[in-house]
């Protein structure tokens, strides 16, 4: 008889095979197959040579291949292509069988997937799965939710093929119901964005106002990485301001200043919108990539808009690279407020019942955003599962107080020099923002009722009793209730 394979993927790119040979390498025996049959019979001749893989060439030969319950891991482009595959598989696949999609979906598609797929009596898991080509051969960050009867099944697999932290705990938990593993992977790519970012802004600063070279930009960021800014991002900048191409030439020199996204940024400032919660670092990162594509209309107007120009710095640049070390792990630490606060507000809107420590430990390793103070969250989240905002948390409070007199001279010295540095700026303002007891929204919701008798509350009466003003003395007591637009 013919050996079962213990779970089956199909879709045959970088990620899909080093996740196949991850699992092969911890004795799992897999199936594989992709919609182009011939790579099927390429990776099983090439990479996937003499090893326990089995190559499908038919979703039928996959399916037949597969132990019970079945397994079926989808790596394939997010969108069509997965509910393509989901209605291929419905009618070979029997009750109790599971189907799990590891793309970069966007979180509703999962929760109407996991609906759909458990009326026809099967199970199905969305997940994250965070590092990129290495990660994924290695041991990524992995954030599955959907069916949680599905989760016990899965669980050996995917937790063994996932990185792990020194204590050997693997990077990967049960998340939650419906599209739960999908949103946490979705804050997880926003605050990636928010941290590439602000690296960016650093690497700009150090570049026009202080006038390093690459060399001693690559020598301050390998410095950096040995202390709280240790963290996967950092240390590939480092690496990266290192590469020197064939002539001799540093590469990052000749890239071409335009940023490309997909999509996962954008739809986390979405959801944050949606929810009310101001993920404002996130979004203006999303909104400097928008920026960066604008090249032509940028070189056009450089010619023409009036502004300062960098001067020769002319401090204490040791001081000053000090300053802006504390401001970037100040900014780092308020993205990660902000992404907290908004899969707070998720939970609660979609009943899931998320352990924030355990996603701040399956970010410890394998994903683009681990960092050693992930390990401070789970800290914060331990002591006080209920904590409103991570900045509450006494070692934050006391490493932003620490840091926030530096980070305003280096926000100074930039606006000063004229180089933008949006993510740093929104970071600060909404810092300075959430610790204001009373800001000028009072102001605010007065014009809202004077042009459209939208009401307002009063600080001498109790919360949720509303009022509305005759500003001119020509206007009725009609109102146009108290909702928030």
């Amino acid at each position: 008889m013919e050996m079962k394979s213990d779970i089956g993927l199909i879709g045959l790119a970088v990620m899909g095979e080093n996740l196949v040979l991850n699992m092969e390498s911890k004795g799992f025996r897999v199936s594989v197959f992709n919609r182009t049959v011939q790579k099927v019979d390429n990776f099983i001749q090439g990479r996937g040579a003499g090893k326990n893989i089995y190559g499908a060439h038919s979703l039928e030969d996959l399916v037949g291949s597969l132990k019970s319950p079945r397994k079926v891991f989808l790596m394939v482009k997010a969108g069509a292509a997965v509910d393509d595959y989901i209605e291929k598989l419905i009618p070979l696949l029997d009750k109790g069988d599971i189907i799990i999609d590891g793309g970069n979906t966007h979180f509703p598609d999962t929760t109407r997937r996991t609906q759909y797929v458990s009326s026809k009596g099967l199970l199905y898991i969305g997940t994250g799965v965070s590092g990129g080509e290495e990660g994924a051969l290695k041991g990524p960050s992995i954030m599955p939710g959907g069916c949680p009867e599905a989760w016990p099944e899965v669980k050996p697999i995917l937790q063994a093929i996932a990185a792990k932290v020194a204590d050997g705990t693997p990077c990967c938990d049960w998340v939650g119901q419906g599209g739960a593993g999908h949103f946490v992977k979705m804050v997880h790519n926003g605050i990636e964005y928010g941290d590439i970012q602000l690296i960016c802004e650093c690497y700009h600063i150090m570049k026009d106002i202080l006038g390093m070279s690459n060399d001693e930009m690559q020598e301050t960021f390998a410095e950096w990485n040995k202390g709280d800014l240790d963290s996967y991002l950092i240390d590939i900048t480092k690496d990266i301001l290192a590469k020197k191409d064939q002539d001799g030439r540093y590469v990052l020199d000749y890239i071409l200043d335009t940023a490309g996204q997909k999509g996962t940024g954008k739809w986390t400032a979405e959801a944050a919108l949606d929810a009310g919660v101001p993920l404002t670092l996130i979004a203006e990162s999303v909104f400097a990539r928008s920026l960066s594509a604008l090249k032509e209309e940028r070189v056009a107007a450089s010619g023409i808009l009036q502004g300062p120009s960098p001067k020769k710095f002319e401090g204490d640049r040791k001081a000053f690279l000090e300053d802006l070390r504390k401001a970037l792990f100040a900014a780092k630490v308020i993205s990660y407020a902000q992404g907290y606060a908004l899969m707070k507000a998720a939970a609660k809107e979609y009943g899931w019942d998320l352990n924030y420590g355990g996603i701040a430990l399956m970010w410890r390793g394998g994903c683009i955003i681990r960092s050693v103070f992930l390990g401070k969250i789970k800290d914060a989240f331990d002591k006080n599962p209920d904590i409103a905002n991570i900045l509450l948390d006494p070692y934050f409070t006391q490493k932003l107080a620490e840091a926030q007199d530096g980070y305003r001279r280096v926000l100074s010295t930039a606006i000063l020099n004229g180089i933008p540095a949006p993510c740093m700026s929104a970071a600060l303002e909404y810092y300075d923002g959430y610790r204001c007891k009373r800001l000028p929204a009072n102001l605010l919701q007065a014009q809202r009722d004077f042009f459209g008798a939208h009401t307002y509350e009063r600080t001498d009466r109790e919360r949720g009793e509303f009022f509305h003003t005759n500003w001119t003395g020509h206007g009725g007591d009609t109102i146009s209730g108290s909702y928030n637009a």
